[in-house]
């Protein structure tokens, strides 16, 4: 529902009277200006191309013009442009620019949502492809530098944009038929965390008997108990996005797989297939060689692993290769990565 206080009337997704000081001021960005006027001492501004920027609250600051808000329907237009013109286009590079571009206009989205308190359906069409960009940015941006990527600021903009999605769909009339979707992405996400259990425990009954739900509880399961082998089993079910959200645990499970070899293989005359630890894994026979010298594993030139309790070391920080984390999400981006993120 809208704050019947206010009536916003910014009919275009950048405001009129910030478009012009923007490009006044030389602040326009690259994607938001005229083509051909780049190379200008001050770019021209493309209404059609222009986001309002995300704004901190300030004293004394009026942010409840009417004239610079935008009504839901706009908002969802700005969304999607965000996402499918400017996220998801194979012409505009490097993709942090592109993030960070993104990121900031969604927060601008975010903050005319709260001063309109948004609700119910309109509040959902926006937040659900907000959530789908962020765990793709996880994925696609893991493993950047901190100064163009810092995946702790993106992690808490994402759960916030879960709460309140999941408060949306608790709290509204429905029917939402993504729900399932995205209470699968939240728990995959957040994988061994009681809350997000519970979210899906309350969950009606047709709802967390569905496929991808029933999958996610069983992963979910499966880390809990420690059970990994079976886990990186059951990951290899999972679409492109479900994957995306899951990537960030596949190094805690895989290491503590090489910690249990480690202790169940140590024997001096011991010598374990790499090809067979490969598949354990669910990484190719290169990777998973790598990924045992980062923990301090023996891999002779015939290709066997030798384990050791005392040789198992912790690797330096930022020495783990973010490709041992994305491993099972490459090998789907091929046949089943989205055009859009």
């Amino acid at each position: 529902e809208l704050n019947c206080e206010l009536r916003a009337s910014c009919q275009t997704m950048c405001p009129a009277q910030e478009l012009r000081n923007r490009e006044s001021q030389n602040r326009l960005h690259c994607f938001e200006v005229v083509p051909g006027t780049e190379s200008f001492r001050k770019p021209k501004g493309d209404p059609l191309r222009a986001v309002k920027e995300y704004s901190r609250p300030a004293a004394g600051k009026d942010v409840t013009k009417p004239s610079c808000l935008r009504p839901p329907d706009v908002l969802l237009k700005t969304v999607c442009y965000l996402i499918d013109e400017i996220a998801g286009s194979t012409s505009l590079h490097p993709w942090t620019e592109v993030y960070s571009f993104v990121f900031d206009r969604l927060r601008s989205v975010k903050q005319d949502m709260i001063i309109q308190r948004l609700s119910g359906k309109d509040c959902v069409a926006i937040l659900e492809p907000t959530v789908r960009f962020h765990i793709y940015a996880s994925y696609r941006l893991c493993g950047e530098p901190l100064r163009i990527y810092d995946p702790r600021i993106n992690d808490t903009h994402l759960q916030e944009y879960l709460s309140w999605l999941f408060d949306c769909y608790k709290t509204g009339s429905g029917p939402y038929p993504n729900q399932e979707e995205f209470q699968t992405l939240g728990l995959l996400y957040n994988l061994g965390s009681s809350p997000a259990a519970q979210d899906i425990l309350e969950l009606p009954e047709r709802l967390r008997q569905t496929p991808s739900l029933k999958l996610a509880l069983a992963i979910n399961r499966a880390f809990l108990e420690g059970n990994h082998v079976h886990l990186l089993r059951l990951v290899q079910k999972l679409d492109f996005l479900q994957a995306c959200a899951l990537h960030r645990h596949l190094v805690t499970c895989r290491r503590h797989l090489l910690l249990i070899y480690c202790h169940g293989y140590h024997s001096r005359n011991c010598r374990f297939p790499l090809d067979r630890l490969a598949q354990l894994l669910s990484l190719e026979p290169s990777l998973t060689a790598e990924l045992c010298q980062v923990y301090g594993i023996e891999v002779n030139q015939h290709n066997q692993v030798l384990f050791s309790k005392s040789a198992f070391t912790e690797p330096e920080q930022g020495s783990l290769d973010c490709k041992l984390y994305h491993s099972i999400t490459h090998l789907k981006v091929v046949g089943d990565r989205p055009s859009r993120p």
